[in-house]
């Protein structure tokens, strides 16, 4: 088609594939389904009511809430009368919320449910020229008497009646939409500070979803369950820039507690999650097994056994042999069938990660199991994917190679840089930005990283990350703090070491498997803080380091540890709300912490400000034990972790 935006597509859909279910969404027990063409009149609808209440080309319609249809119906309404959405993730603080929607100047305001409308009244005496405040869930909102509320019917049937008294209104402004024009504003992760705006046009989102559909191929017949936010553009690029190109059905979970069941139901044909769902998943997996018998936990064991030599057989590329193939088709059928069924993934043709690396344990975990995996790389500001496994071609090690039309080189200080039609316009009114953003018209993406011989890119960690040693041993933090968390006990980790001595590392515990292991042995304990401090879950935690240790060349072994007090959290700045870990910020603000760990002390005392959700601190005072890592292991050939320890 020539020209395309995303709501002349979804309008194309409307009449090819008609009523063939688009959408559905699980409410009350029951799933509630919306046809192409139902889903192309809500838009319709919308669009004209935003018309109506003012809205005009260029103006900025934000949405926060959970991913529902009309998270859908308002994005796509609001580009096919040339305005531009932003998404906001539903958990943001009111300080985040206030942050993008007076930097965009909003003018409409998509809210969810009556947490997110709260938020937006807290923060009302400081917006101006907001037209609307539109909520699509009324419980709780009934007594609620502000004038610049409505409800989202409401505004489509003010919509319906607008199109009544101006036929051929929508049809014109969806013909003045250009590939051009800038389609969403998403914000990036934050990682150093505010996070910034990157502008994707209708052309960058279509040509990056076309990409990834010419590589893996999907049917309008297939099933895709949308949980994660859609104001991440990971979400953006398989619910709308794949979608609404082939047409599978969009799947909403009930709610963020039953996405596990929701998935096991739709039984999915193709799945998009960063690490953390899949180490979450693996951690739940690992958990059970331990709560067994012995005698399931021994046929656990020995399938797991096959499943990770035929994984290896395949990252070799070598056929696998008959006795192999047999003994892996027996674990199918004992254990692997069940489980993939247990974890909704039976049904998957593809299963894709992003957005951080996935620690390759968990990556062959996967592929033991028969699930193709496979891992993809890009920002933001590549419309969220540049590289990806190609099926028959997955290497653990590395992230693929670049989609069709994206071209690919390594600058001389190891950075990555990338070149394709998705790459954003640059960042919302702030040209300097933009401008550092290039390097000659190539993206400049801030990671370390290189090719191997068969042209697939290994990506080491963020540039500025990655760190050389008193030793000159130049290693990826990140690529320690993975191997840490294929342990179900650790939920997250930061490892520091590039301006010290040697290598140490900030621990989180994973509250919930720590605790039932905690039960099991009879372990009595108060709350979080008072757990990570015992002195059985120190010794539990010291085995998990010890076997991450086992893999790492001597200079990048971690000496000591320290069990933090508390989970690090988005609502203290500590974590970007895509669960990456704002490594200066932890450091600065655990400064005492991290001096501890390079002195010579057991244990320190620390008071920490913690906040709470809804804005409300408290001061925490407490004393954690250093441990000091003892046993020294032999060293290892550093091939190992080719990719991650850096010899270049």
């Amino acid at each position: 088609m020539p020209d395309e935006t995303l709501p002349r597509l979804l309008m194309h859909n409307a009449e090819r594939l008609g009523t063939k279910v688009a959408l559905r969404e699980k409410e009350f027990g029951l799933w509630q389904t919306v046809t192409w063409r139902q889903f192309g009149d809500h838009v319709r609808a919308f669009a004209l009511g935003l018309v109506a209440l003012g809205l005009r080309r260029g103006d900025t319609v934000a949405i926060i809430g959970d991913n529902r249809p009309e998270w859908l119906y308002a994005e796509l309404g609001a580009q096919a009368v040339g305005a531009v959405s932003v998404g906001i993730y539903q958990d943001s603080a009111p300080e985040e919320v206030r942050y993008i929607l007076q930097e965009t100047t909003a003018r409409v305001i998509i809210a969810e449910d009556q947490e997110q409308v709260d938020k937006i009244l807290e923060l009302w005496p400081d917006l101006v020229a907001v037209l609307k405040v539109i909520y699509y869930e009324p419980k709780g909102l009934r007594n609620y008497g502000e004038p610049f509320l409505a409800t989202f019917t409401a505004i489509e049937e003010l919509g319906r009646g607008f199109d009544q008294a101006h036929p051929g209104h929508f049809e014109r402004e969806l013909a003045l939409g250009r590939s051009e024009d800038v389609a969403v504003l998403v914000t990036t992760s934050g990682t150093t500070g505010k996070p910034k705006l990157a502008m994707l046009t209708h052309s960058n989102l279509v040509s990056q979803g076309r990409g990834l559909l010419e590589v893996d191929p999907l049917a309008a017949s297939d099933e895709f369950v949308s949980f994660l936010p859609l104001a991440w553009v990971g979400e953006q690029m398989i619910t709308v820039a794949a979608g609404i190109q082939c047409g599978f059905t969009i799947n909403f979970p009930e709610s963020s507690a039953t996405v596990q069941e929701n998935i096991r139901e739709i039984g999915p044909r193709v799945m998009f999650s960063p690490p953390r769902i899949w180490e979450n998943m693996l951690s739940q997996v690992q958990v059970k097994v331990q709560d067994s018998t012995r005698l399931k936990q021994a046929c656990y064991e020995w399938a797991m056994a096959q499943g990770y030599a035929m994984a290896d057989a395949r990252f070799s590329g070598k056929p696998p042999s008959l006795l192999r193939r047999l003994s892996y088709g027996l674990a199918r059928l004992l254990v692997f069938e069940a489980l993939k069924d247990h974890l909704g993934l039976r049904f998957l043709k593809r299963a894709y990660t992003g957005g951080a690396a996935l620690g390759p344990d968990v990556f062959r975990f996967y592929h033991a199991l028969g699930v193709n995996l496979k891992q993809v790389y890009g920002q933001t500001e590549s419309s969220g994917l540049s590289v990806i496994h190609r099926d028959g071609a997955v290497k653990f090690q590395t992230v693929g190679s670049p989609l069709p039309g994206t071209e690919l080189k390594i600058a001389p200080n190891g950075e990555i840089l990338v070149k394709s039609p998705a790459i954003f316009s640059g960042y919302y009114q702030s040209p300097e930005a933009t401008a550092e953003a290039f390097e000659d018209g190539w993206l400049r993406t801030g990671d370390a990283g290189y090719l191997d011989p068969d042209g697939q890119l290994i990506v080491i960690d963020r540039a500025k990350d990655v760190m050389t040693l008193h030793d000159g041993t130049k290693f990826s933090p990140q690529f320690i703090e993975n191997k840490l968390k294929f342990s179900p006990y650790v939920k997250e980790a930061v490892v520091f070491g590039g301006d010290w001595p040697y290598v140490t590392a900030m621990i989180n515990i994973d509250f919930a498997n720590v605790g039932k292991w905690a039960e099991r042995r009879q372990t009595s304990y108060t709350t979080y803080t008072d757990l990570a401090q015992k002195p059985e879950v120190y010794a539990l935690i010291r085995k998990d380091v010890e076997r991450a240790n086992t893999d790492m060349p001597d200079a990048a072994r971690i000496r000591r540890f320290i069990l933090l007090h508390k989970e690090l959290d988005a609502d203290d700045g500590e974590l970007t709300r895509t669960r990456k870990v704002r490594r200066r910020l932890v450091a600065q603000r655990y400064n005492e912490i991290v001096d501890a760990l390079y002195g010579d002390r057991q244990d320190v005392e620390i008071e920490t400000t913690i906040t709470y959700q809804d804005g409300r601190t408290a001061l925490l005072k407490t004393k954690l034990h250093v441990e000091e890592m003892l046993a020294r292991v032999a060293p290892q050939t550093e091939s190992r972790i080719a990719g991650a320890v850096v010899a270049s």
